[in-house]
């Protein structure tokens, strides 16, 4: 068996690291499988370097189709044509396609219409926002693809609703909470830990990405500092993205307490996840995390696609107005935060059992 395994952005690497690692030890068992690793450059930074592939033990991909930025539609146009190439010079049996990045949908859009079987892994999320592009990348992948690899009941719920038979849905856990188990042991204490003095339980992490939080200066400015206003003077540890660096700049926020620091590399941001109080986000992976690090988390959206992080973990879903800031807070402060615990099958051996499935499929 041959899989074709695609990678558009870096949490894609993530993800698709530990397949690889289990297509690798079934190869060692004498299985009859192999694989070719598609980056197909969609998102480039100085962290996608010989550094990061190095950092995580994920091999360097076998081709790069070089696809960089652009509009939506650029983008999808641009993968599309490079990745059909791809594949009529390298026949495969299986397209594996991960999470809900333009690369995922386009590519699962070029293997259909070559009658090409696909696998999505992380099928059947949804937060039914429309307005997110990943939303409609995760919507039309899920429409094309032959097998489904779930994350949670609610997926496996979400795609029986939408007419997938059960024999092609397979619940089988979340590869990202591979890759962070796998690392538990070599995350990387960063500079910033010991220049700025901190201590375990006494600062908080800071993430913001999302158009609806940062795009708007006078809306991003008001969430920082009411953020900063309502910790109880602790450190806010900041890893500002590229995104929000342009806007940031000019905001002119002044607080002995907020540190704006680079983006850090894997091992390095999950150490200092581990050991802060809380995280305050707006992102969906970082939910994962920390619900398996059993550390506080605080979600500045108004949905989520992946709500067992709030129902079994230790997520809230706050929303994006100013006023539910403070009271969220406080009740950090309290003491009285959920415990939460972990999600069935999230224990580091999902992408076992993904090959498991594989080479028992008559493709």
């Amino acid at each position: 068996m041959i899989l074709t395994i695609i990678a558009g952005a870096r949490p894609n690497f993530m993800k698709i690291a530990p397949i690889i690692h289990a297509v690798q030890k079934a190869q060692a068992a004498g299985k009859n499988i192999s694989y070719r690793l598609v980056h197909t450059g969609q998102h480039y930074d100085k962290n996608m370097s010989n550094t990061f592939f190095e950092e995580l033990n994920i091999p360097k991909p076998d081709v790069n189709l070089g696809i960089g930025g652009g509009t939506q539609a650029e983008q999808t146009a641009g993968i599309m044509i490079a990745f059909e190439k791809e594949l009529l010079q390298n026949p495969t049996d299986l397209v594996v396609v991960v999470g809900d990045v333009t690369s995922t949908m386009a590519c699962s859009i070029v293997a259909k219409k070559l009658h090409i079987k696909v696998a999505h892994v992380e099928a059947g999320i949804r937060s039914w926002d429309l307005t997110m592009p990943e939303e409609i990348n995760r919507m039309v992948t899920d429409v094309l693809s032959d097998y489904y690899f779930t994350t949670s009941e609610v997926a496996n719920i979400n795609l029986k609703n939408a007419g997938v038979e059960s024999k092609r849905i397979f619940f089988v856990g979340n590869v990202m909470i591979d890759t962070l188990i796998a690392n538990m042991d070599r995350l990387n204490k960063p500079e910033i830990f010991d220049l700025l003095k901190l201590k375990e339980k006494e600062y908080l992490m800071l993430t913001l990405h999302r158009p609806a939080n940062v795009d708007e200066s006078g809306k991003l400015k008001a969430l920082i500092s009411e953020i900063v206003n309502n910790v109880q003077g602790l450190p806010v540890i900041f890893p500002i993205h590229p995104r929000t660096a342009k806007i940031f700049s000019e905001l002119r926020i002044q607080a002995d307490n907020l540190y704006i620091v680079e983006p850090m590399g894997y091992l390095e941001f999950n150490y200092m996840v581990k050991r802060s109080k809380a995280v305050i986000t707006d992102s969906g992976g970082i939910t994962e995390e920390t619900t398996v690090m059993g550390i506080p988390c605080i979600t500045l959206r108004n949905n989520t696609e992946r709500p067992e992080t709030c129902i079994i973990g230790t997520n809230e879903l706050i929303g994006t107005t100013l006023g539910v800031i403070k009271p969220i807070l406080d009740k950090l402060f309290s003491g009285n935060w959920k415990k939460g615990s972990i999600p069935e099958l999230w224990d580091g051996k999902t992408s076992d059992r993904i090959i498991d499935i594989f080479l028992g499929l008559q493709l």
